[in-house]
């Protein structure tokens, strides 16, 4: 048997094999505001790691004068869709730098306008000249690993590989948060944020 050749096979293979993913999971309480929904959760930047931004497109649609959704987490390079599913006019700007102050423009129902997130924001505001009282926020963080809380602050991020991670913690309305966590397999981290 040639030994170097069965060794080389077997490192190939081993780096082939993806790192052993966990699950990371628990709740963020908000305190001060109605319920723990709109927090975004996510696992900041790796040293040394950068992610692909994904093909597929995010969406942001209008209807009956609000976006929806009201929070929309994002890897950095994502495009968002605005699509306007109401019968009047709409706009979308961010007054934000980290957004780079973008104006999309007015359009009428059933057109989309896109934008591309292409560095980290968090978080870039979203407002419609036409209706000031719509609001909405996109998150563009720097790792695929994200979530929304549910109202009851519940949150779950799936497949986050194996290893020691700065967790952070984003809230429209409270002041963000962020711990070490170490992810091995199922791993639970709970929040607590106010204003």
């Amino acid at each position: 048997m040639n030994r170097p050749l069965v060794l080389a096979l077997v490192l190939a293979t081993s780096a082939a094999l993806p790192l052993a993913a966990g699950d990371l999971h628990g709740k963020v309480t908000c305190k001060g505001v109605r319920d723990s929904g709109d927090a975004v959760v996510y696992v900041a930047a790796i040293a040394g790691k950068t992610f692909p931004a994904p093909k597929e497109h995010a969406r942001i649609d209008q209807l009956n004068l609000v976006f929806s959704p009201h929070v929309l987490p994002v890897l950095v390079g994502t495009t968002v869709d605005f699509l306007n599913s109401d019968a009047v006019l709409h706009n979308v700007f961010s007054p934000d730098g980290c957004a780079d102050k973008f104006n999309l423009g007015t359009w009428p129902k059933g057109e989309i306008r896109s934008y591309t997130f292409k560095k980290e924001c968090v978080s870039a505001t979203l407002l419609c000249k036409v209706h000031p009282e719509m609001e909405a926020f996109v998150v563009a963080v720097p790792t695929p690993y994200f979530a929304v809380t549910k109202p009851d602050g519940s949150f779950r991020i799936a497949d986050v590989p194996d290893a020691a991670y700065t967790i952070k913690v984003w809230h429209p309305k409270l002041k963000a948060t962020q711990k070490a966590v170490t992810v091995a397999g199922a791993t639970a981290a709970d929040f607590e944020i106010a204003k």
